[in-house]
């Protein structure tokens, strides 16, 4: 009975502190897992998904590497807002979170949400810097 009261008494704030990470330590640990994701991607998608994770954090700096689903992923405040992995082709996709903004005078109601590649020339490097920076937004 005695041990049950001295847990009480601690001070829960000190322990909540003590279990959670620093918000560096968290940027730092989802940023190792997404690197140990990349990897792992076997050639040549691993130097394509190096420099996809590159151009997303100089795209958009306030995006954060974390493992979605498997997946490099990157999170504005929490939920992961984009993602890529490997299959037959490199995909770059967007969640449900990211900034989803219809075009004026669009014909139609569709949102892109999902592209797919086997390489990164400039071209398809500053499409995807777009992407990012609005999704980001």
């Amino acid at each position: 009975m005695a041990k049950k009261k001295a847990t009480k008494t601690a001070n829960p704030a000190a322990k909540k502190a003590a279990v959670r990470p620093s918000p560096r330590a968290d940027k730092a640990d989802g940023e190792a897992a997404v690197l140990a994701k990349i990897a792992a991607m076997p050639a040549p998608y691993r130097a394509l998904g190096e420099r996809l994770h590159a151009l997303i954090l100089r795209s958009a700096p306030a995006l954060r590497p974390t493992v979605w689903y498997g997946m490099p992923g990157y999170a504005k405040d929490g939920p992961c807002v984009c993602f890529f992995r490997v299959d037959k082709y490199m995909t770059f996709g967007l969640t449900e979170k990211a900034n989803f903004t219809l075009e004026e005078g669009a014909p139609h109601q569709l949102l892109e949400c999902a592209w797919f590649f086997t390489a990164l020339d400039d071209a398809t490097e500053t499409k995807l810097s777009a992407i990012v920076r609005k999704a980001a937004s």
